[in-house]
């Protein structure tokens, strides 16, 4: 394992012990960093990305100008790995406060194969991604009224034989000609640091980045004769609207010339807010009213439960039985109130398929346990978009540390169905090796795909042995940990007093199941909203940082889903059905279903221009990994919440005047000493 991932590990660790006394402040991806004027830096370069492909390639794939020192990666962490970044070296370099026009370089000649491939990379709308000082460029663009903002440029433009400019529009609306991007004018802001001390030389810091690209066909008698970095080349006008004539075409045998600009101005922004304008989210109000609706939702819940609770109160009211050896006698039951008792006794003969039920709980647990702590750093501002990758490497972090709590559930869970902790290691392998291993399958056939492209994104050999070995030297184990734990736990104290009543009548569960199904329709429209924007970060280049609204839509979340579950546990008690424990689960687990479902719908109005099935395929693998949490996630807490409801119901001796039905039934659900 290579040195610099793990003292990311080490940082994290130290992190998460000391949040307790750590004050919500930002904490940027990296160090304050000032040059002095004429101070030399070189942006650095990722890989392309499109919005209509999800395979990103490198950078050096097109004929770009390359350094003269030659070309090398820079060391990346866990994260960007993952996430398939490649960050390189690039020729771009910048003297602080120095405005000049610079020649780059003049390729070969253009060959069919470079012709094709760039035609390709613009009509998929690649997009070149470039770093300075951490920043990534920022590019501002008023096309047809309207105003668009992109963290990249584009590598080509296309206009059609009409003169439209159909980057932003269909390929199809006609014959036209492909034009390389050459001329980038790149405007960087400073703002002036503070010394500390007096008479410390005026140092500056880098605040902003931004660009104008265009497509230029230059004199090439004139700038060949030129040498690299040279800044005699002259004013460069780039072209206005549809002058074709004065832009680069691609075609086969021409030479493409490259240059760039630079304009240094001084800003009022300070380096501690320079990542604000990336960060602007638009539509705060959305997420405002989606958060009311949620809240709206809880409270029509609870309600429910509330006139449920009511309900067994009246009926405990009118309900005595005898603690005897003897036939229990009812008292003044309706037939209402007797049909809705009997069935209780017959409900409670432990879930099918148990093993995998405590599987599922224990790494739903672990899951909702990760994102809860991820997001809850990321709203207090230790995880940065500036540190990129960071916010990957601490999912990872979190997730492994929390096998110590996926072993404990599970095993407990396991412990009180069975009554006996026998079998534990199963269950806390299985747990450690479920989801990671649904995840793994997925990833391994996605990474295939991008290594068959020749993609960046392709993970390599040495990364796979390095999360082989922090899932066998940090999962395991700690989910084997938990498992003891729970295994040693204290058992779980119920009553064990059964009481019978001669059955009357009898209810069909298939209505429950419906029931059970449906209500994930609630814990889904708490989170579609901002599933929409986490789509749009992922898929179409866009950051994504309301971590604030993510997490009170988190705990909402968790809310609906244990009174979604708690209803249909209790409609399913009263419909006599020994299933209760996975409608219970399914209850709330349905979200992810639905979750599937909207990425499907995101696929066909929002990513329609997606070209090519290897980027189909990738895209539906990653929905189907995110519909997979969201169910364990999702169905765990609102199975949890259920039993804990039931639980309190049946011991509490607060309510045990009208929960005595409950009394009766949980021996015989959790096969308790008595039984």
């Amino acid at each position: 394992m290579r040195a610099n991932t793990i003292s990311e590990w080490m940082l994290l660790l130290v992190l998460v012990l000391s949040a307790h006394v750590s004050a919500g402040f930002y904490l940027p991806g990296g160090f304050l960093h000032t040059y002095s004027t004429r101070d030399q830096l070189y942006a650095k370069v990722l890989s392309l990305t499109s919005i209509n492909s999800l395979i990103p390639l490198s950078y050096y794939n097109l004929p770009y100008c390359k350094p003269l020192w030659g070309v090398k990666k820079s060391k990346m962490n866990l994260g960007e790995l993952l996430m398939g970044d490649q960050m390189m070296n690039s020729p771009y370099r910048f003297r602080v406060n120095v405005n000049e026009s610079i020649y780059l370089c003049t390729t070969h000649p253009l060959t069919k194969h470079d012709v094709d491939f760039l035609k390709k990379m613009t009509r998929e709308m690649y997009q070149v991604n470039i770093l300075l000082d951490t920043l990534p460029v920022r590019r501002y663009l008023n096309q047809h009224g309207m105003s668009f903002r992109w963290n990249r440029f584009p590598v080509g433009y296309y206009f059609s034989s009409i003169g439209e400019d159909s980057f932003f529009y269909s390929f199809s609306i006609g014959e036209g000609s492909y034009y390389i991007v050459n001329h980038l004018k790149f405007r960087v802001l400073i703002h002036k640091h503070e010394p500390f001390e007096k008479g410390q030389a005026t140092a500056f810091e880098i605040v902003g980045f931004e660009v104008s690209p265009c497509s230029i066909k230059h004199d090439l008698k004139r700038v060949e004769k030129a040498l690299v970095y040279s800044n005699d080349i002259g004013p460069i006008t780039c072209p206005v609207g549809v002058e074709l004539e004065k832009a680069q075409i691609i075609e086969e045998g021409q030479k493409v010339s490259f240059s760039y600009e630079v304009e240094f101005v001084k800003s009022d922004l300070r380096w501690s807010s320079w990542w604000d304008p990336y960060l602007k989210m638009e539509g705060s109000e959305v997420h405002s009213y989606s958060i009311i609706n949620s809240a709206i939702t809880v409270l029509f819940l609870m309600g429910v439960i509330s006139r449920i609770f009511i309900r067994n109160m009246r009926e405990r009211a009118g309900y005595q039985t005898v603690n005897s050896d003897k036939e229990a006698q009812p008292a003044k039951l309706s037939d209402e109130i007797l049909t809705s008792k009997i069935g209780y006794s017959n409900s409670f003969n432990g879930p099918r398929l148990e093993k995998l039920l405590c599987v599922m709980v224990g790494s739903g647990i672990q899951i909702m346990g990760t994102a809860i702590i991820t997001v809850t750093f990321a709203a207090l501002g230790f995880i940065s978009p500036a540190s990129r990758g960071s916010l990957l490497v601490g999912i990872i972090t979190f997730y492994l540390f929390l096998g110590i709590l996926g072993g404990f559930v599970g095993v407990y869970l396991w412990k009180v169905i069975k009554g006996t902790s026998e079998g534990w290691k199963s269950i806390s392998w299985s747990i450690a090796s479920g989801f990671p291993g649904i995840v793994i399958a997925i990833h391994s056939v996605l990474n295939y795909v991008l290594w068959h492209q020749n993609s960046t994104g392709a993970i390599p050999l040495f990364v796979h042995l390095e999360i082989f070995s922090l899932w066998l030297g940090i999962l395991v184990p700690l989910t084997l940990l938990g498992g003891y734990l729970g295994a040693q736990a204290e058992d779980l104290k119920c009553p064990n007093v059964v009481q019978w009543i001669p059955k009357k009548a009898g209810a069909s569960t298939l209505l429950v199941w419906f029931l059970a199904l449906g209500v994930g329709t609630l814990p889904f429209g708490t989170i579609f909203i901002e599933l929409f924007y986490i789509l749009s970060s992922l898929f179409l280049g866009r950051y994504y940082y309301s971590y604030g609204f993510l997490l009170m839509v988190l705990l909402l979340l968790i809310i609906i889903c244990v009174l979604a579950s708690m209803i249909v546990t209790y409609m399913s008690l009263r419909a006599e059905d020994s299933g209760w424990w996975w409608k219970a689960f399914w209850a709330s687990g349905s979200v992810g279903a639905y979750v599937f479902l909207y990425c499907a719908s995101y696929l066909i109005y929002d990513l329609q221009g997606l070209s090519g099935p290897e980027s189909v395929v990738i895209y539906l693998g990653y929905s189907v990994i995110l519909a997979t949490l969201t169910i364990l996630a999702g169905g765990s807490v609102g199975f949890l919440g259920s039993f804990y409801w039931v639980k309190v119901l049946s011991t509490s001796k607060e309510i045990i005047s009208f929960s005595k039905t409950f009394n009766e039934l949980i021996p015989r659900c959790i096969r308790s000493s008595a039984a």
